[in-house]
């Protein structure tokens, strides 16, 4: 059997040794591969490993000897899974891995709007503090989450986990899931529609999967139903939002923040609105990159390919 590792890098840049995998089948790992590269790459390939190089239908036809395809991701919209599927091609990703790593990078977004820490220490340092009259100093008024009303769309594991830390907080939590099921234990909790959890929230963090039904659904619409205090999170998917939209609402003051972890083109190109918009906070799409949540991902991919290896394949997504 032969691995071939399309993308490697974000997985391991040098921190998170292959072992787990490598002791399963040959294996070449690539850290990055243009799209020009990847059928020859992948040629000779039974198991091909990817994390956001696309496997198209195309390219899947010009792959007879692959068998198998794992996803070094939760996300698998970069692999066309019908054809996967007719060519017989089991797709597997790795579906809980980063749950409290990505739960925790939105309440570091959510901190740093209501408490300001970088910004204020970016202003110690350029010798704010020092030129100050008084023994402290902040620019904006600082807020307290506590009583505060925060509302998720997508309460699968991340924002179950979201959920659980908000009540930690002392907020009331609101929810929107296309499957309501039971509640978290804790009160207070409310289901709610996805116009009443953007118009009654203080804070709206999207946990949501991108599908042809949720790609560009935070829009101008939607983002003029909410308070004009209120602050957007994202660290689902950047299609989820019309960054135009979310750029002209920002500017407009129609909100008053955003905060997002993903955007619709990664890395982003000069001219996304959203790097000169107003109150517009942006981490490189690193909510599920702690070391940790790293590891486990190594650990669950060389059990998908180990199951497949042994005739079981597990958490297959096609």
């Amino acid at each position: 059997m032969n691995i071939v590792v399309l993308d490697g890098y974000a997985l391991n840049p040098g921190d998170n040794p292959w072992d787990p995998v490598e002791a399963l089948a040959d294996m070449t790992i690539h850290d990055r591969t243009p799209p020009e590269q990847i059928v020859p790459r992948s040629l000779k390939a039974d198991i091909v490993l990817t994390n956001k190089t696309p496997l198209t239908a195309d390219t899947l036809a010009q792959l007879p000897d692959l068998k198998m395809i794992s996803v070094l991701a939760t996300g698998y919209n970069i692999i066309d899974i019908e054809s996967a599927r007719s060519r017989g091609i089991p797709v597997s990703n790795v579906p809980e891995y980063s749950t409290g790593s990505v739960a925790e990078h939105v309440f570091s977004l959510i901190l740093e709007f209501y408490h300001h820490s970088a910004r204020l220490s970016q202003l110690v340092h350029a010798g704010t503090w020092q030129q100050s009259e008084d023994f402290c100093f902040w620019e904006t008024p600082l807020m307290e989450l506590a009583g505060r009303k925060i509302g998720i769309i997508g309460m699968g594991r991340i924002g179950r986990r979201v959920a659980k830390l908000a009540n930690a907080f002392g907020m009331d939590v609101v929810a929107h899931d296309l499957c309501i099921d039971t509640p978290p234990e804790f009160k207070p909790f409310a289901w709610k529609t996805v116009e009443a959890v953007f118009a009654e929230s203080d804070i709206v963090t999207v946990h949501c999967p991108q599908t042809a039904e949720t790609t560009g659904m935070i829009n101008r619409a939607l983002l003029k139903t909410m308070k004009p205090t209120a602050i957007l999170v994202n660290a689902a998917r950047g299609g989820l939002v019309n960054e135009a939209d979310l750029a002209d609402a920002l500017n407009r003051g129609v909100i008053a923040g955003a905060a997002v972890d993903v955007l619709r083109e990664e890395p982003p190109r000069s001219d996304n609105p959203l790097l000169t918009a107003r109150n517009s906070l942006i981490t490189p799409h690193v909510a599920w990159a702690t070391i940790e949540a790293r590891r486990r991902m190594m650990k669950i991919t060389a059990g998908n390919i180990k199951a497949f290896l042994d005739g079981n394949a597990q958490n297959v997504v096609n």
